[in-house]
């Protein structure tokens, strides 16, 4: 629609999060004392880190005892050998590695760089030298943090757990969508009629994903402490798609 004004309302002065913290009572106390109460359609779109925080889902790399191939593998790829073994543990496959990139297949389906396994911007009391991993089950996780804000707030809102990779054949990096909770993830339009009215045949938009993109243009990459943005101005009228759907299956996949 022409008058359709989209908004991307950063959430400040959110709270460092460590393991077992509630995350979404942080979150409510967050978006009221920024006075920004969720409303029907309204998404929710949260740093897959702050998730990954709460869940607890650190490792201790002093902990971990590489194994004879993570030893070769961090030799070709010029990185810790226990992060290596850490990536692996995380991973189905191997895709691509050279000097400085190891590309693999997450156990979840996901194909990004290192298993998603993070070392900046931690706690820095943590003792020891440790490393982030995704959610266990991102989609799920999505799912936990709608209900408490919907039981909340009264109302429906959309839940996107975001994460920032790089693309084959592209420099830089976008947000992509791990989880998702209360909005069609993946959006068809096959059927659809273009403005010249004809039939659209392969036409499907990863909405989740550019949810992800136009957010972390707030949330940034560094030091911004911006983890979550709220989404108002979007409307659709799709049933509920999780995150899973945007991946494509290995059978048609045709650069692995």
């Amino acid at each position: 629609m022409a008058d359709q004004i989209l908004n991307l309302l950063a959430i400040p002065q959110m709270p460092m999060i460590r393991p077992g913290d509630d995350l979404p009572e942080i979150l409510i106390a967050a978006l009221d004392k920024a006075d920004l109460k969720p409303q029907a359609q309204d998404i929710l779109v949260l740093a897959q880190k702050i998730v990954s925080k709460a869940e607890g889902r650190y490792v201790n790399l002093e902990d971990v005892i590489p194994s004879e191939r993570a030893l070769n593998l961090a030799k070709a790829v010029e990185k810790d050998p226990r992060l290596v073994e850490v990536i692996l543990s995380e991973s189905e496959e191997v895709v691509g590695h050279k000097p400085g990139v190891l590309v693999v297949a997450h156990r979840l389906g996901l194909i990004l760089a290192n298993a998603g396994v993070d070392r900046s911007n931690l706690d820095p009391e943590f003792d020891g030298e440790h490393a982030l991993l995704l959610p266990v089950a991102p989609d799920h996780s999505a799912h936990c943090i709608k209900a408490r804000l919907d039981e909340h707030y009264e109302t429906e809102v959309g839940v996107v757990i975001s994460d920032s990779v790089g693309r084959p054949w592209r420099n830089g990096t976008v947000g992509i969508a791990l989880g998702t909770s209360g909005i069609p993830a993946l959006r068809d339009f096959i059927g659809q009629t273009d403005l010249s009215g004809r039939s659209l045949e392969v036409t499907q938009t990863g909405f989740a994903d550019e949810l992800a993109s136009a957010t972390s243009l707030l949330m940034g990459q560094a030091n911004e402490g911006i983890p979550a943005v709220l989404v108002r101005g979007l409307k659709w009228d799709e049933p509920d798609l999780n995150a899973k759907s945007l991946q494509r299956a290995k059978e048609d996949d045709l650069f692995r």
